[in-house]
């Protein structure tokens, strides 16, 4: 048994927080049990307090150099050796390499800043106060010593990167969509590549400046059914069912391709799938699945074996991709041929044993004599990187201040690719969520294993890293899914509930840092969806990185009477929006729809709280009416009694654009509120119960746009914004 005051010690060198502020502002305890077990996941001996204690001096003993030294622009250039006060500075000498091949060197004894050593200290050393931002080696030798101390030095910008027009007070606005929700008669049966950039081309020319995507992570092709964009095979990769088939250069000369293509019965297929109003994910597969491997033999037959100058791309491609390019490919090869034999299998979790890690020789073996299929889904990833990079030119070209951004969800499934292949990034024995709170009393898990972040400083960040570089490509801004998780992330031992967990805290300060760098280096803006248990530490932390925040209308309240809050009095470093895609349509809010569909789900098994969420309902409701008339918002027509009006075309209009007044940034709208759908993508809380990331728009794109309604809408939107102003 561990003691309680060993077991506060330990928490504390491991960033564990035994306690934190409940949703209901009450301090809660978190239970031994789940420290001990996140302490064990993280590689502590908890078999006894000796052995604990000890875990801990190891843990806690500072290196002579650190691994990795983050350096933030306008900060004192320093970094701290940690040596015994005996030991002379004259020993010591420093360089820097920087990543352009500069060199900067120093002998430490001149550069000393401060000398804590006395107190138990580090040496403090000053460095060049012009480095340049970027990743650099620093070198501090000891004279007959060897081996070298080296380590990551990362100098960064002070906050992230933000558009010329952005910094001009521009006010933009532009659709967030679900990209599997579009509708067309070209696609094939789920919204693609393809469909996006008709939709960025038909946003650009009604002046709007962006088009938001859910995540477009790599999922399952072999195990299409499992379609939560929040649940990843990996956030490095992409989702190859968003593939615009016909548009790859290659169908146009594969006269095989076209002849399947062009029979009664696929067509009949793909008349059936894009007519469905859910997103038949397995026919989609299925369908795309069997034209996709035709279109990469002809690219073999006329790229690879000729050595082309398309060729030549695609194996650039390939090189750039490294390792991590080859466990996604991998992955989803080994798991289609498992699949074909047993339809049971949905992840490596259940592959035969041998399989079970990217490591291992069975599956070294697998890759060696099935290189054809591993190779064609490195071609897949290749196709869809080139797709959602000309979507991407495509918006610049139309004069889109930032055309896509992107989705990077918080975390990845725990039977996909990357924790297939993970070699010690990710830990496995834990899952994340959030803590009770009052709509989730039981909190939440995830499924979601999450980054180390002690092995996060020892490899100098570059998981991470490599994480923002993937999904910086091709946009002009990021979202980042629970952009809280920089700070901390509620972490629940595998096979327990969300009560279970604990938070346990990041090097936040550096992971900003280096978001900012990466944020530059592409080009992108940040937008952090900070919404839930928001704690005081991270708010200031966050503005002074540059990351937008997220404004969802319905919870931007008053503390004091409850009453909406002005959106002229939004931050102007925020994307504003009415609705996400974990809430219902604006139709669905304003109907009560989703409390009637949680109902029948059993999602309030209480009466009587479920009469108190309708009772609070229609005071929100009568709220924004208010709040909306006030502003001289609701059009004539519109009564002002919440319990008789209902939401129609013309209320939906005043709501837009009561919010396009205000004073963020950017405005996130919903098509589906433009089409006055009922129906949401996702019910948080439910699996089975209702088909979750499925559902279509009511309308293909071809006919959206020829509505009188849509193109007033679109057009109130850009001259409401034209004339909205920084508070």
């Amino acid at each position: 048994m561990i003691s309680n005051t060993v077991l506060k010690q330990a928490a504390n060198v491991a960033n564990i927080a035994d306690s934190y502020i409940s949703a209901w502002g009450s301090p809660a305890d978190v239970e031994q049990q789940s420290i001990l077990h996140l302490l064990s996941s993280l590689g502590y001996d908890t078999s006894s307090d000796e052995a604990l204690l000890a875990s801990c001096s190891k843990k806690s003993q500072q290196e002579t150099l650190a691994p990795v030294l983050v350096l933030k622009e306008g900060q004192a250039f320093e970094f701290t050796l940690n040596i015994d006060q005996s030991v002379r500075e004259s020993e010591f000498k420093w360089s820097i390499n920087t990543e352009l091949g500069e060199l900067f060197t120093g002998e430490v004894n001149q550069h000393i800043v401060r000398d804590e050593r006395a107190t138990g200290g580090p040496l403090v050393v000053a460095l060049p106060s012009q480095l340049p931002w970027g990743y650099h080696q620093l070198t501090v030798e000891r004279k007959r010593r060897k081996t070298p101390y080296q380590a990551r030095l990362i100098v960064t910008p002070k906050a992230c990167y933000k558009q010329a027009s952005m910094l001009q007070g521009k006010k933009m606005w532009g659709p967030s969509i679900q990209l599997y929700t579009l509708k067309s008669s070209h696609n094939w049966g789920i919204g693609d590549f393809g469909d996006l950039k008709h939709l960025l081309a038909e946003i650009a020319s009604r002046g709007g400046d962006f088009v938001g995507l859910n995540p477009i992570h790599s999922l399952f092709p072999a195990n299409p059914e499992a379609a939560s964009p929040y649940s990843p095979s990996s956030r490095r990769w992409l989702n190859i069912l968003y593939i615009d088939v016909s548009s790859v250069a290659e169908f146009a000369l594969s006269s095989q391709a076209q002849q399947v293509v062009g029979s009664a019965e696929f067509q009949q297929r793909l008349q059936s799938v894009r007519d469905s109003h859910w997103v038949n994910y397995s026919e989609v597969a299925a369908l795309k699945m069997s034209i996709l491997p035709l279109l990469f033999a002809e690219f073999k037959a006329r790229h690879i074996d000729t050595n082309s100058e398309r060729a030549a791309q695609f194996l650039q491609f390939v090189e750039l991709g490294g390792e991590s390019l080859l466990h996604q490919a991998a992955f989803d090869a080994l798991h289609a041929e498992l699949h074909q034999q047993d339809a049971g299998i949905w992840g490596w979790p259940v592959f035969p044993k041998q399989f079970q890690s990217f490591s291992s020789k069975a599956v070294q073996d697998y890759i060696e004599e099935n290189r054809d299929q591993v190779h064609l889904y490195m071609y897949l990833q290749w196709i869809a990187d080139c797709q959602v990079n000309e979507a991407q030119q495509l918006a610049e070209s139309k004069g889109m201040s930032v055309g896509l951004y992107r989705d990077l969800a918080v975390g990845v499934a725990d039977s996909g690719a990357e924790t297939w292949a993970d070699n010690g990034n990710l830990v496995q024995d834990v899952s994340i969520g959030a803590p009770p709170d009052v709509l989730g009393p039981l909190g939440q898990n995830w499924g979601l294993p999450p980054l180390n972040p002690e092995v996060l400083q020892a490899t100098g960040f570059q998981a991470y890293i490599d994480l923002l570089r993937a999904n910086m490509k091709h946009c002009g801004s990021l979202r980042i899914d629970h952009v809280l998780g920089l700070l901390r992330l509620w972490w629940i031992p595998k096979g327990e509930n969300a009560t279970k967990g604990a938070y346990i805290y990041y090097p936040v300060e550096e992971m900003l840092a280096i978001l900012a760098l990466e944020s530059h280096r592409h080009q992108c803006s940040v937008i952090g969806e900070d919404l839930g248990t928001v704690p005081d530490e991270i708010v200031d932390k966050l503005r002074e990185a540059g990351v937008h925040s997220y404004k969802v209308f319905f919870f931007e309240t008053s503390k004091q009477d409850g009453g909406y809050l002005s959106p002229q009095h939004y931050a102007d470093q925020s994307m504003a929006a009415l609705c996400t895609h974990d809430m219902p349509t604006l139709r669905g809010f304003w109907h009560c729809d989703d409390l009637k569909m949680g109902k029948e789900l059993g999602l309030y098994p209480d009466e009587e709280q479920l009469q108190g969420l309708f009772d609070a309902r229609l005071k929100s409701k009568q709220g924004i009416l208010d709040s909306v008339a006030w502003h001289g918002f609701l059009p004539e027509g519109v009564g002002r009694d919440a319990s008789l009006v209902p939401m129609d075309r013309y209320l939906a209009q005043a709501l837009q654009l009561h919010v396009a007044a205000g004073s963020s940034t950017l405005l996130s709208v919903q098509l589906e509120d433009w089409l006055e759908m009922d129906k949401p993508v996702n019910i948080p809380g439910t699996v089975n119960e209702y088909p979750n990331w499925r559902r279509k728009l009511s309308m293909d794109l071809e006919h959206l746009f020829g509505l009188d309604g849509v193109n007033q809408i679109a057009e109130k939107l850009t001259q409401v914004r034209s004339k909205a102003s920084s508070c």
